[in-house]
């Protein structure tokens, strides 16, 4: 559970507002079934877009989005985070609300002449169930013989190794180029085509070619995800398609979901899996929506005073501020099966003898 001692050094009506917005995001994070997590169980991964962390082009952040930020948060055991700004206070902020056991990775300011906006991407992790495990890497795409210019990503995607449970696993985080408002734009579907089959490269090397006799004893296969912000619009289109005709699946609990916009119209965020060795999929996942217990539209005069006047003079409209508070992406989670214990020992108890001889 995050640390809530700050809250006493709130004004008392502050105080009150972000305590009981806290127990309204903690029922509804039960009441749309995120399960509560544990140190041996199943291994909660969530992508989260959370917007221009930390911007001040709406004025700042309040101290109400930091504790439900940070209450989110904590529901999952390794999250990605999308739009990390330079300045990372507004993270380390998070994270001392979390706890010492929570860390974060984090790639250098991608560039704003080449699209990528002067932002970061993260994965952030609770140290006592996920352990990094030294690879990072930021993805940079190689010349080929017909193309010796290629182009490359707006923002560079981003690759961490991660332990958990019996589990090696990979993951890739991306926030791919928009461009216009249409669903197949050129560099955007560009972009996701292209890392796919970099991706699913390299995660077929070492694997046994066609028709080969398969090993005795199969190495250890890592798992490989790929998440983030796809800009993905629709389930069915082209750009989803190229994550799949790569080789990575969609778990099952996600294939039927709400976008991950406010509106829930658009898939732009996703979560694709390589699967490895120890490491399966569960029935849970979905989307979650903090909206419906935080920064709802009856609490706009609570924030009245918080939310910045527009070269017009007029106030800035409140649910335009409040993705600014919070996002205007919701959060999409998965949860997978890393503890094998018992497999292996069924196993074992379950072997013929073998011959002394």
């Amino acid at each position: 559970m995050p640390y809530y001692a700050g809250l006493r050094r709130e004004e008392p009506a502050t105080r009150k507002r972000i305590a009981e917005g806290l127990i309204r995001l903690q029922k509804s994070l039960v009441a749309q079934k995120v399960p509560k997590r544990t140190l041996g169980g199943d291994l909660l991964i969530a992508s989260w877009n959370i917007r221009e962390f930390d911007s001040t082009k709406y004025g700042d952040r309040v101290a109400d989005a930091y504790y439900y930020i940070a209450e989110v948060l904590n529901h999952f055991d390794l999250i990605a985070i999308q739009e990390v700004n330079d300045d990372l206070r507004a993270l380390d902020r998070v994270r001392n609300l979390l706890g010492s056991w929570w860390k974060y990775v984090v790639t250098d300011v991608s560039a704003k002449a080449g699209g990528g906006n002067d932002e970061r991407m993260a994965f952030l992790y609770d140290g006592r169930k996920v352990t990094f495990d030294g690879l990072a890497g930021e993805i940079v795409l190689p010349p080929t013989k017909v193309d010796g210019l290629v182009l490359q990503f707006a923002r560079t995607p981003f690759v961490c190794g991660f332990r958990s449970g019996w589990a090696k696993i990979d993951l890739c985080t991306v926030h791919i180029y928009y461009g216009d408002d249409k669903a197949l734009n050129p560099r955007r579907l560009e972009e996701i085509q292209k890392l796919a089959k970099f991706l699913a490269d390299r995660a077929r090397q070492g694997a046994p070619a066609a028709g080969a006799a398969a090993p005795a004893s199969p190495p250890t296969s890592k798992t490989l995800i790929l998440l983030g912000d796809f800009n993905i619009f629709s389930n069915g289109d082209a750009t989803l398609s190229a994550i799949t005709d790569a080789g990575f699946s969609i778990p099952k609990v996600l294939t039927e979901r709400t976008g991950t916009n406010i509106d829930k119209s658009k898939f732009y965020d996703q979560i694709a899996i390589w699967r490895g060795d120890r490491f399966d999929e569960t029935e849970r996942g979905g989307v979650f929506d903090f909206y419906e217990a935080v920064f709802r539209a009856e609490d706009e005069p609570a924030y009245e005073n918080s939310i910045p006047k527009e070269s017009s003079g007029r106030r800035a409209a409140y649910k335009t501020w409040k993705t600014f508070q919070m996002s205007d992406h919701l959060v999409l989670w998965a949860a997978f099966k890393v503890d094998f214990a018992e497999d292996y020992l069924n196993r074992i108890a379950t072997e013929p003898p073998k011959d002394p001889s």
